[in-house]
């Protein structure tokens, strides 16, 4: 019985590929810096809380008293009126309430007091737990333009009443939020919200302010938002939560969690990503310049928490003529590819598909592919049917690396009589082993270039489970939801870097593996010549051979269950691919009689092994003349 030994090639596609995602869990890691930044932030933006909570609630209490005049004495409402300033007209026309205005997607809550949204709840989505589905809820999020007044004072329109008004022409209701001076002199927030449409047209804009707006003061956009926790899993979706945005030109580009403050130029859109909604601020006229944060609320990933990450942008306005006037939209909405890609924006930007060739394949070859299958059969059968396309269409690349290991196999003993003959003159092995090599028409190169052939198509997948939207939700077989990990036991602790359930995708997954790696011991180190050093290399790739299928199931314990059952399901078909190739394709007689064959024939060097032969010659060259010195 010959002995097994793991498959050389195997071991450089699986080094590759946990190497890559090593490198992403590293990515996600925050350094002492960042750790320490984002304590220092987090206290700073508790006090700032709480003085803006204090803020708010001296100026409601301002405004609601000044309205009703209750309680209090002329000298107190002359402070008060003092206190709002040019803007008392607009605390005793503004009634202090919410307005609430639904649609076929959405329903939202503007609030008096700072005109903005308070409220927006997706109605076709529920979370994890089948709670409704909220991006704004609760003072989780704010929006505040602050400006100087020609009375010399700060004014922020979060803590100013507006006054509300809702009209509806068709499909389109329109909010318009006024903060008046007079009837003829405001500043407006106009919503304008489409049935079935994600995106809502929003201005502001300001009319008979310019004996009111300070010109020489900056005039700064706040825009604040936590993301609330959606998904099972916290550490898979705060993952996938940062922030996105898009130069002025196309020049698309975002921010992850590691970057907690950066400055940008020239934007056309700031977006707060969490895994699977965003909430997008967009404008017709680039910002010119902007600052945005984000900070990790996350502190133990083994505890339940509300938010997952707190996202800031920060941008200043231009007077147009002494008046505020910028037209922007924001997009309330899931990141469904096909959704955002509809509206010509770069959205599509949000799904993280991956950059270069592995974006390529995601975008033009799994997206369609997926969307297709999906549209007539359950999206589990779906990644199986996938699977069983991919794998095939990849088998030609399995036939050729195992045809080339074959040949090896087959010229190992030629390749041991050469050591064994030079073994005084590892140079003179080396040439003829090539020179022999290149005669059969066989190299150890050939067996390696397939595999990585396949790495582009693994990575593209890997990005492309996690962020398909239409998984979301979706059952297959014991799983309740093909985007989050599935569960077939609760541990009564939490295991590092395992997590306190157990999955049953990634056991599986972690077996096909294991026995697919069995299957091909021993093809590629039987066709190698034995080298110094040989027997610990073997060893090492023994323990590799267990190492891995025990790493995959620690790393894909906590990932989507969509993406452990293509794995699965990948390895199942290699199996069976390398039996098939291997006892009804390979003909290893007739493999020998070919390369006798070959090697008969004059070998027509291309310029690689020509180059290779010249150097080697050189060296040899160099080591005789050593020689004779010596």
């Amino acid at each position: 019985m010959e002995e097994k030994k793991l498959d050389l090639n195997s071991i450089i596609g699986f080094v590759l590929i946990f190497g890559i995602l090593a490198y992403m869990l590293w990515q996600n890691q925050p350094t002492p810096e960042e750790l320490e930044a984002q304590e220092k932030a987090k206290q700073e933006q508790i006090a700032a809380e709480q003085k803006e909570n204090a803020d708010q609630e001296t100026v409601a209490t301002t405004a609601t008293d000044y309205n009703t005049g209750s309680g209090i004495d002329s000298l107190k409402q002359v402070e008060l009126k003092n206190k709002l300033g040019a803007f008392a007209y607009s605390a005793m026309q503004s009634n202090g309430d919410e307005t609430v205005v639904e649609s076929d997607l959405f329903k939202l809550k503007f609030s008096s007091k700072g005109g903005y949204l308070s409220e927006v709840q997706l109605k076709e989505f529920v979370n994890y737990d089948s709670i409704p589905i909220y991006l704004i809820q609760d003072k989780n999020a704010s929006f505040n333009i602050n400006f100087g007044t020609t009375d010399s004072r700060i004014l922020n329109t979060k803590d100013l009443p507006f006054v509300p008004e809702v009209t509806k022409n068709g499909d389109v209701t329109v909010v318009s939020m006024k903060l008046k001076v007079s009837e003829s002199k405001f500043l407006e927030y106009r919503y304008e919200i489409k049935e079935g449409d994600y995106m809502i047209d929003f201005a502001v804009r300001s009319q008979g302010l310019g004996d009111v707006i300070n010109s020489g003061s900056q005039i700064n956009l706040d825009w604040k938002l936590k993301g609330y926790r959606h998904a099972k899993s916290i550490s898979y979706e705060n993952r996938y939560t940062d922030i996105h945005y898009e130069y002025e030109g196309g020049k698309d580009n975002y921010t992850g969690a590691r970057d907690a403050d950066k400055d940008l130029d020239d934007v056309t859109w700031i977006g707060f990503k969490q895994h699977f909604f965003s909430s997008v601020l967009l404008t017709d006229k680039a910002f010119k310049t902007a600052n945005i944060n984000s900070e990790n609320l996350v502190d133990d990933e083994t505890i339940d928490t509300v938010y997952t990450k707190a996202f800031a942008a920060k941008m200043p306005l231009a007077l147009q003529g002494g008046e505020i006037n910028e037209s922007m939209d924001w997009y309330f909405g899931p990141n469904d590819f096909d959704i955002l890609n509809a509206y010509d924006r770069n959205l599509d930007e949000l799904v993280p598909f991956g950059w270069g060739i592995f974006g390529w394949i995601n975008r033009y070859i799994f997206m369609p592919l997926f969307s297709f299958l999906g549209g007539f059969m359950p999206y589990g059968i779906a990644i199986v049917v996938m699977t069983i396309m991919v794998k095939i269409l990849l088998s030609f690349v399995q036939y050729k690396q195992f045809l080339s290991q074959a040949k090896m196999k087959i010229l190992k003993p030629e390749l041991d009589e050469i050591r064994e003959k030079h073994k005084n003159n590892k140079m003179k092995a080396q040439q003829e082993t090539m020179a022999l090599q290149t005669k059969a028409g066989a190299s150890p190169m050939a067996g390696c270039l397939p595999a990585l052939v396949q790495l582009p198509v693994f990575y593209a997948l890997f990005q492309f489970f996690p962020s398909a939207f239409d998984l979301r939700q979706k059952p297959f077989l014991w799983v309740d939801d093909l985007s989050s990990y599935d569960t077939i036991a609760e541990l009564p602790f939490n295991i590092p870097f395992y997590g306190s359930h157990v999955s049953l995708f990634p056991i599986l997954a972690s077996i096909a593996i294991f026995f697919y790696m069995r299957l091909t011991t021993g093809q590629n180190m039987q066709s190698q010549p034995q080298q110094e050093g040989m027997p610990d290399m073997a060893k090492m790739m023994k323990y590799m051979m267990y190492f891995s299928p025990i790493m995959m199931l620690f790393f894909f314990n906590n990932y989507a269950s969509g993406l452990s059952l293509y794995y699965f399901i990948s390895n199942l078909i290699s199996i069976g691919i390398i039996l098939v190739i291997k006892n009804f394709i390979l003909d290893e007689d007739k493999i020998h009689a070919q390369i006798q064959e070959n090697k008969k024939k004059p070998k027509k060097q291309n310029r690689f092994q020509k180059k290779m032969a010249e150097m080697m010659e050189q060296a040899e060259q160099q080591q005789k003349a050593q020689q004779k010195r010596k």
